[in-house]
């Protein structure tokens, strides 16, 4: 962890030097450093303390849910399984997100539920299938670890650690959690070599040809707008009778008439949030960063490989339970099989070395201090 803290201390120094080359497409540009909010600044301390509150399941209902349950390091960040993990007697219902590069996004989760790591923290904390914890009960809990009892303290001044610090000392955590020198970003700040001729053929189809950059735009390659692209429902809706549960909770939670919930079979996304009909079946783009490790893919992980991504496109998307929302963007390409190779190879250049770190050293519980008898 030092190592990253490092880095993540220098990202202030970090400046994403113009592309050399003369072809580089618009639309695209190398990853500089995050957005860091002004009522949260980075310090050494509170990455610290973020970090150790990121592994630790000491902020989830049953003391086993930490957010390095359902977004492991070894595993992208993310779940390789097409549905994140549940709390114990549930399942997830979508596909776990990676946390690398996730300080660059201004709307969280697959239908952009939150607006910041902080509330993404807090809500997948007390999420009903993720953490499921009751912020009163983990605030009782950091009251009695007292290396963190010390650490709040002396980074947030509190008297006793405050749950919603907690929130943000996690955040400032993820924020070190970019990658800024994938091959794709030292050929946009002028090494020519660092992309192979497949790469650059596929970067150029990306731009062009497939059309990708029309929503995987940016430094983030993402626009983070919502598309209906015809995405099969889950599969394990068919047959698996906690994932049924957990659809119907989410179904009933979120908020659906009786009719909706009776007949619905699939996600309607960003419906939940909006309540219009136009915007069943719709999720955010995500980025296309870090995806060399984070299979399957999208919400609900339907898609395997990135090949196979690049063939539900190529093929016009798919079809799902809300069709008339799917985007007219998402017409068959008409690639052909060595074009769907190159256009893979350059996917995978938006991936540098895996994230590995050391995981911390986790404190422990100890009885109160017995106050003093005045």
């Amino acid at each position: 962890m030092k190592q990253l803290t490092a880095f993540a201390l220098g990202l202030a120094t970090l400046v994403a030097t113009p592309g050399l080359a003369q072809d580089h497409p618009e639309g695209l540009e190398a990853l500089g450093p995050p957005p860091i909010p002004a009522d949260n600044p980075m310090t050494p301390e509170k990455i610290a303390l973020g970090e150790k509150l990121y592994y630790d399941p000491i902020l989830s209902g049953n003391y086993a849910m930490p957010c390095s349950a359902c977004h492991l390091p070894d595993a992208g960040w993310a779940v390789q399984d097409k549905i994140s993990f549940g709390y114990p007697g549930t399942t997830h219902w979508r596909n776990s997100q990676t946390i690398i590069n996730s300080a660059y996004y201004g709307k969280l989760f697959w239908a952009g539920a939150s607006g910041s790591l902080e509330h993404q923290a807090r809500s997948a904390a007390r999420g009903g299938v993720a953490g499921n914890g009751e912020d009163d009960m983990m605030e009782a809990r950091l009251a009695f670890v007292p290396e963190y009892r010390e650490a709040f303290r002396q980074v947030f001044g509190d008297d006793w650690p405050s749950v919603r610090h907690a929130y943000m000392a996690i955040a400032a955590y993820e924020r070190t959690l970019v990658q800024t020198d994938t091959p794709f970003d030292n050929y946009m700040r002028g090494d020519d070599a660092a992309l192979s001729d497949a790469q650059k053929r596929g970067l150029d189809l990306f731009a062009g040809k497939a059309g990708c950059i029309s929503c995987h735009s940016g430094a983030l390659l993402s626009d983070e707008k919502y598309y209906n692209i015809g995405v099969p429902a889950y599969d394990g809706w068919q047959d698996d009778p906690l994932a049924q549960i957990t659809y119907r909770f989410e179904m009933l939670s979120k908020g659906s008439t009786e009719q909706m919930y009776r007949s619905t079979k699939d996600d309607p996304g960003l419906y939940f949030r909006t309540k219009e009909k136009s915007d069943k079946g719709k999720f955010r783009t995500p980025s296309l960063r870090y995806t060399k490790y984070t299979y399957p893919y999208m919400h609900n992980g339907m898609l395997e490989t990135l090949r196979d991504v690049v063939e539900f496109y190529n093929a016009g998307g798919g079809e799902n339970e809300f069709a008339e929302n799917k985007s007219a963007m998402i017409q068959p390409l008409g690639l052909t099989d060595p074009e769907i190779d190159d256009l893979v190879a350059f996917l995978e250049s938006l991936s540098g070395e895996e994230i590995l770190p050391e995981e911390p050293d986790l404190p422990e519980m100890e009885p109160l201090p017995v106050a003093a008898n005045n």
